[in-house]
């Protein structure tokens, strides 16, 4: 038995562990029921813990946030949710704007008694909140990318060693590799973990003009890729010069998210790097056989797609709906500070203050409505 309140859900639990094969379960499990008990709904066991003031809203969606973490990395953000990061942050910039608004009010109420705020106190206030609100804002996309999968895509032309970069990667022999032209004929797939960053990726056909009809197939889904990959990696074989072709399918994607990469450096070099330079900036070399280069080109890939100084930082927004009210709450706050400039009457100023407080009440729970609270929880598995 765990009593309260010293539960996860701060009620008195009772767990109960048997031995035995999947009737012996199921037995135990129909007296439960026939007892009273009954199975839990979605989410319920974190929303008891809520409700009973075990934890604040922020955390029990941080508890499905780990749940659902594709990557020890972001599991490990949602874990400090969890642990009050982000509670304790949002409630020192509430706290904030609770003591302004504070002022504010009694000095309207008691005008005799307590001095009136000065605008220069307000605006460095609702300024200051500004600044706290942008530093976990930043964090967003990054969280974003580390929450979903992204998609990376490579492109090129026969030959060039798509297949081997692809299996080296992966560290899997996955793909199909030897020296026909044109091998690959579709695309393929695999999900792998880049330094906490969960990606899927793909290996496409050499684009190029074929005859055959299989092969063409191929090749316009590997075009498909364009439009659905975040990151394109484009590979060219560094033992050939490039031609038109290569300058062709170059000129197709240089305005995307592309990291460009000589493969077969171990063989003498022909390549004019120069071109690919011109068009994506940098350019990478890379033996995909011989395994040269690759720790670099994952450090690169992770650092193109996350900020790095945003996973330094203990506050992390690891949830949609936070993102929303947060980018809601600085909104307000943008608002307040205009209708100072606009010379709007203090009592009015008030009210804009706080609704800044409220918005930002969201994210604990403090300001929810129920169904509010129970679309959240439906989110969650059975049971949790």
């Amino acid at each position: 038995p765990f009593v309260a309140p010293h539960s996860f859900t701060g009620e008195d639990v009772i767990e109960i562990h048997c031995h035995g094969g999947l009737n012996i379960l199921r037995a135990v499990l129909n007296l439960t029921y026939k007892h009273g008990a009954r199975p839990a709904e979605r989410g319920e066991f974190t929303k008891r813990a809520f409700l009973n003031k075990k934890m604040d809203l922020s955390q029990a969606e941080a508890v499905l946030d780990m749940i659902e973490a594709k990557t020890e990395t972001f599991a490990l953000k949602s874990a400090n949710n969890l642990s009050g990061t982000l509670y304790n942050f949002i409630e020192k910039i509430r706290k904030q704007i609770f003591d302004l608004l504070s002022k504010i009010i009694a000095g309207i109420d008691f005008p005799e008694d307590v001095a009136e705020v000065k605008y220069d106190l307000i605006t460095s206030e609702l300024q200051n909140a500004i600044e706290q609100i942008d530093t976990i804002l930043k964090n967003a996309q990054s969280s974003n990318i580390l929450r979903q999968v992204i998609k990376i895509a490579i492109l090129g032309r026969p030959n060039v060693g798509k297949s081997s970069l692809f299996n080296n990667l992966l560290s899997q022999k996955r793909a199909i590799v030897t020296e026909i032209a044109g091998t690959t004929r579709d695309t393929i797939q695999e999900t792998i973990d880049i330094e906490g960053l969960s990606a899927t990726l793909i290996d496409t056909a050499g684009i190029r003009d074929a005859k055959d009809r299989v092969e063409q197939i191929g090749i316009e889904k590997a075009k498909e890729m364009l439009n659905v990959a975040d990151v394109i990696l484009y590979v060219v074989d560094g033992s050939k010069e490039l031609d038109e072709e290569d300058e062709k399918l170059a000129n197709t994607i240089k305005n995307k998210k592309t990291l460009a990469i000589i493969n077969k450096c171990d063989l003498k070099p022909r390549a004019n790097e120069n071109i690919l330079k011109e068009k994506f900036g940098e350019v990478f070399k890379i033996s995909a056989k011989e395994n040269q280069g690759i720790d670099t080109l994952k450090e690169k890939l992770y650092n193109m797609v996350i900020d790095s100084s945003a996973l330094s930082s203990q506050v992390m927004l690891t949830n949609a709906r936070h993102i929303h009210i947060v980018k809601q709450a600085l909104s307000l706050t943008e608002q307040a500070l205009n209708t100072i400039n606009m010379g709007v009457t203090i009592d009015l100023l008030a009210l804009d203050i706080k609704n800044i407080w409220l918005k930002l009440g969201e994210i604990t729970g403090e300001n929810n409505t129920e169904s509010i609270i129970d679309e959240i929880f439906m989110k969650f598995c059975l049971g949790k």
